[in-house]
C-alpha cells in the first residue's frame, strides 16, 4: 500500500511538473508548429521487432512448500534461452491510436548441486547432495488505446489505458543421490511447477522527446502503472534513437515489476535490461 501510495504521487507531481512547465497546457499546445488538430486522419501502422536482454527474477513456493528463486542475468537468459518472441504492433488515426505489446520467454536454468535442502518438507540426510534446475516459461502481453494530446517535431506524448497479462510458469526439476523419505529407489528424482495467470488494468503515459537539427535524433519514453490480479505492477523505459527513411532504430533500457497478493504462489518477478528494437512505419 506504500508503494502504491507512492507510486500515485509521483504520477500527480510528474503531472503537475508538465502542466506547470506548459507541456500539457491549451497555450503551449496552440504555439507549436504542429498539433493534434493536424494529425493525418489516415491510418498509421508501425510495427516494431525487438530483442530485450533482460535480468529476470523470480521467486515461487511449489507444491509440497519447496521455495525456489531464480535470478538470471543477461548471459545467463543468452545461455539457457530455449525459444523467445518479442514485438509490438502500433496503429495510429487522428489523435486517436492503440497498440499491443508481446514478449514470450522459455528459459531453462542450469543444474545445481546442494548439501543443503529439503525435498516436500523432508530433509537432506548427511552425505546426500540434491541437483536441482529451475526453468521458467513467461508471456506479459498489453493491449491499450491511446489519445495523441502533443504532437510536434520537438515533442510527442500519448496518454493511455489498457490491459497486460502476465502468465507465468517456473518449474523445478530435482534429483539426488541417497534415498530420503517416501522417495527411494529409482523415483528419487521429480519436478514441481507453479502456473500464475494475472490481468491487471493499466495508465500511463508514452512517446518521444526529438533533438538535433532535423529531430533525427529522439528519446523514446514509456511509463504505466496497474492493478488488478496483481497487488501492483509498474513499468518504465527510455533511452535513444534515429529516424531513417524507413523506420526507426532504438535502443532502450526497459523495467517491468510485479508485486503480487498475500494468496499467490509467486512472490516476486522483476525483467530488467537493455532493449534493442527496429520500427516499421507504413
Amino acid at each position: 500500500m506504500k508503494m502504491r501510495n507512492k507510486l500515485t504521487h509521483a504520477v500527480v507531481a510528474g503531472a503537475m511538473f508538465l502542466v506547470g512547465t506548459g507541456v500539457l497546457s491549451p497555450a503551449n499546445s496552440a504555439a507549436q508548429s504542429t498539433s493534434t488538430s493536424t494529425l493525418s486522419d489516415d491510418w498509421k501502422f508501425r510495427g516494431i521487432v525487438y530483442f530485450w536482454g533482460a535480468n529476470v527474477t523470480t521467486k515461487a513456493t511449489f507444491p509440497g512448500g519447496n521455495t525456489a528463486s531464480v535470478d538470471l542475468s543477461l548471459s545467463d537468459l543468452l545461455n539457457h534461452l530455449k525459444m523467445t518472441g518479442m514485438g509490438a504492433i502500433e496503429v495510429q488515426k487522428g489523435p486517436w491510436g492503440a497498440f499491443t505489446d508481446v514478449v514470450y520467454m522459455n528459459i531453462g536454468a542450469s543444474k545445481t548441486a546442494t548439501r543443503d535442502g529439503t525435498i516436500d518438507g523432508v530433509p537432506l540426510p548427511v552425505g546426500a547432495t540434491l541437483n536441482t534446475s529451475l526453468g521458467l516459461k513467461a508471456l506479459v502481453w498489453t493491449l491499450a488505446g491511446s489519445y495523441r494530446v502533443q504532437s510536434s517535431p520537438d515533442l510527442e506524448m500519448d496518454v493511455l489505458a489498457g490491459a497486460r497479462l502476465l502468465s507465468l510458469e517456473p518449474t523445478l526439476n530435482f534429483s539426488f543421490n541417497v534415498d530420503v523419505g517416501p522417495f527411494t529407489g529409482p523415483g528419487r528424482s521429480g519436478s514441481r511447477s507453479v502456473k500464475a495467470t494475472d490481468w491487471d488494468a493499466i495508465v500511463g503515459v508514452k512517446g518521444r522527446v526529438g533533438f538535433a537539427s532535423s529531430r533525427e535524433w529522439f528519446i523514446p519514453y514509456y511509463v504505466d502503472v496497474g492493478t488488478g490480479d496483481t497487488q501492483l505492477t509498474w513499468q518504465a523505459s527510455g533511452g535513444v534513437g534515429y529516424r531513417f527513411s524507413w523506420g526507426d532504430a532504438m535502443l532502450t533500457y526497459r523495467y517491468l515489476d510485479y508485486t503480487f497478493k498475500s494468496s499467490s504462489k509467486l512472490e516476486g518477478q522483476t525483467f530488467k535490461g537493455p532493449w534493442l528494437g527496429a520500427a516499421f512505419s507504413w
